[in-house]
């Protein structure tokens, strides 16, 4: 099974870069992460609605091939780090591939919502998308070391 993020957005500090890295560099090798840039649209004069179907036709194609989609929204479902272990296990078990979807500063269109399988949401606080790429890349990790019982997450 992989894992794979794609985030609409490009240009993102060094340090996001870095810190992705290292989490990925740190994923177990029967568990891959990868992070995928998809160019957002330019804005224009274009509405709302066109810059969202814009970045659709550019993540329907990269999403082929994937058994699972999860989109990263603020109405999503609020998982723990060990909910998440819970859900990566049940996924894991399930077999297929993972893709995570980060919008663009817009958001992602409803029809790509309506065709995920789960809707998450990282924080009840706005976060940058390069920061919400980068704690979802480490809380990925920790979930992976929660289910491994690796020392890197405490509970308590």
């Amino acid at each position: 099974m992989k894992l794979s993020i794609f985030a609409v957005g490009h240009k993102l500090p060094e340090w996001v870069a870095k810190g992705c890295a290292e989490y990925i560099k740190r994923m177990p090798r029967e568990l891959p992460l990868n992070v995928v840039e998809i160019k957002p649209e330019t804005r224009g004069s274009k509405t709302r609605e066109q810059l969202l179907s814009a970045e659709k036709s550019r993540l329907l194609p990269v999403l082929q091939g994937y058994n699972r989609i999860i989109v990263l929204d603020e109405r999503g479902t609020d998982l723990t780090t060990v909910k998440l272990a819970h859900r990566l296990e049940d996924w894991m078990r399930e077999g297929g591939d993972t893709a995570f979807i980060i919008g663009g500063a817009d958001g992602i269109d409803d029809t790509l919502k309506q065709r995920a399988n789960e809707s998450l949401r990282l924080s009840s606080l706005t976060l940058p998308h390069a920061l919400a790429r980068l704690m979802l890349c480490e809380q990925l990790y920790r979930a992976v070391s929660v289910v491994k019982n690796h020392p890197y997450h405490r509970e308590g």
